[in-house]
């Protein structure tokens, strides 16, 4: 397994350490699974994110938590956790005020992985264009950093999982130059990230997809 330098763990801390919101009461870094109305399956893939966060903290030595926490955008506390992934099968709809709120956070320096686990595509796209009106999703290029900042993916997202047999496609949303939304579509990361008895992925698509979530996670808090 690939480790990095400690030149850049040295730096990784630093910037860990300056980002004070990325860490859940306990002082670790955690990634918060965003629930969400419509009737989609907001929390599928349970083992998904226990297992990057797991990845994180073994080749990364990030001190990271154990497992995901789960937050509603209407939530007392959802502005304490600015790392934000959601996926799913099927619809997706957010209230006005959601709409609004999530947009702020977002402005404000959140960060939201949504990762289409083949079916919320058009209800995620119809929302996020509530949420950012004045913002399209645009295909980040294959030289883009989140590519290449640490594992190289020359060709872009790995591909997982087949589904309409479509290339995958990495797109975002920027405000102020910033990536604030990173839509994997085509993809199925969560998928890829599950334990491999899930779906019966080899090690190789396994091991591929938890090094892209390293690679998504690390440039949302380094760039």
């Amino acid at each position: 397994m690939k480790k990095i330098s400690w030149t850049f763990i040295v730096i990784l801390l630093a910037v860990l350490n300056l980002a004070g919101q990325s860490k859940n009461l306990y002082g670790k870094f955690t990634i918060a699974r965003l629930k969400y109305d419509g009737g989609g399956d907001w929390y599928s893939n349970p083992s998904s994110i226990p297992n990057l966060l797991k990845f994180l903290r073994e080749n990364l030595n990030m001190d990271v938590a154990s497992d995901e926490v789960r937050v509603g955008i209407m939530d007392k506390d959802f502005f304490a956790y600015p790392y934000l992934y959601m996926n799913g099968h099927g619809n997706v709809r957010f209230s006005d005020e959601e709409v609004l709120r999530l947009r702020q956070h977002l402005q404000n320096g959140g960060f939201l992985h949504a990762d289409d686990n083949y079916g919320m595509d058009q209800s995620f796209r119809r929302e996020i264009k509530r949420v950012f009106p004045d913002n399209d999703l645009v295909e980040l290029p294959f030289d883009h950093p989140i590519y290449n900042i640490l594992y190289k993916f020359p060709h872009g997202l790995p591909k997982i999982h087949e589904h309409d047999g479509k290339p995958p496609q990495g797109l975002g949303i920027f405000y102020k130059g910033r990536l604030v939304v990173f839509y994997t579509y085509e993809c199925d990361l969560g998928d890829g990230w599950e334990d491999p008895e899930v779906h019966n992925d080899p090690e190789e698509k396994h091991q591929a997809a938890l090094q892209m979530g390293a690679n998504i996670v690390l440039y949302s808090l380094m760039q």
